[in-house]
């Protein structure tokens, strides 16, 4: 643990930084320059051991990881942590997957922190929201197909459904869903109700990384499909017509944010009816 004693030998400064959806590459210059001007790395549960190992040797490091049913540590945990990290090591880098202020609390840990003063910025990083449905040959718009896309959480604070999900199911956008593979089924539920049972959907588990898993199909059968698939988090839920690229890329034998030392990543199963 971190000692509690506070030595004020540096100045107090935090950066939040955006790891990315995983994949090492996709991690930003400015981010890797962050991490090697760290004095303690605060990391997250969903940041790759492939980045973990680009924290300098040297460097203490605490995992604060919160996984659903699994928070080794609250948020109000980790804001003090930060501060008092800052206080006693100087240079914190709360290091965070995908972006911060995407649905990272990154804003809450800002506002924490300034307000016991300590510095704080912050380093974007590449939302899975983007990144995930990419590496499976899905981009987010596509012109005549899609003119725009929400990106929603699954389930909010109390574990329901957000009530935005079925605002989305009534568009004609794509729709990207973090954070809601445990609730697929009701989910699509709510798009079925509005007669988008055949729209094309998609879930992208551990996606950039060589364990990706892609199952494809369509708002009436992803939810089987994916079960049988065993698909669990971490994923990201894709639908909209933008889905069939998937399939039409795959047989132009493209292949989005390829993995440098592991190219055996599962192939999509294509189920559209």
């Amino acid at each position: 643990m971190i000692p509690t004693v506070l030595t004020f030998t540096k100045e107090p400064r935090v950066t939040l930084v955006g790891a990315g959806p995983g994949d090492p590459e996709l991690i930003t210059l400015k981010a890797i320059r962050a991490l090697r001007q760290a004095d303690i790395v605060l990391y997250d549960a969903l940041v790759s051991e492939a980045i973990l190992e680009m924290i300098p040797d040297g460097i203490p490091t605490q995992s604060v990881g919160k996984r659903a049913g699994e928070h080794s540590y609250n948020q109000d945990d980790i804001n003090a942590l930060i501060v008092e990290s800052a206080y006693h090591y100087g240079h914190v880098v709360r290091l965070k997957g995908g972006d911060p202020f995407v649905f990272g609390r990154g804003a809450e840990e800002v506002e924490y922190a300034e307000k016991h003063g300590v510095q704080a910025t912050v380093v974007p990083g590449i939302s899975s929201a983007i990144a995930v449905p990419a590496s499976a040959n899905i981009p987010v718009t596509a012109r005549g197909m899609s003119e725009s896309f929400w990106v929603i959480t699954g389930t909010t604070k109390a574990g329901d459904i957000s009530s935005d999900v079925a605002l989305a199911a009534q568009s004609k956008a794509t729709v990207v869903i973090l954070m809601g593979v445990n609730k697929l089924g009701e989910i699509l539920a709510l798009f079925g109700k509005h007669g988008k049972d055949h729209v094309p959907a998609a879930v992208i588990h551990n996606g950039t990384l060589p364990g990706q898993r892609n199952v494809i199909g369509t708002v009436a059968t992803l939810p089987a499909l994916a079960e049988a698939e065993g698909i669990g988090s971490p994923a990201v839920i894709v639908v909209g017509e933008v889905v069939r690229y998937a399939s039409q890329l795959e047989k132009l034998n493209y292949r989005a944010f390829e993995w440098p030392i592991d190219n055996d990543v599962n192939r999509s199963k294509l189920n559209f009816v």
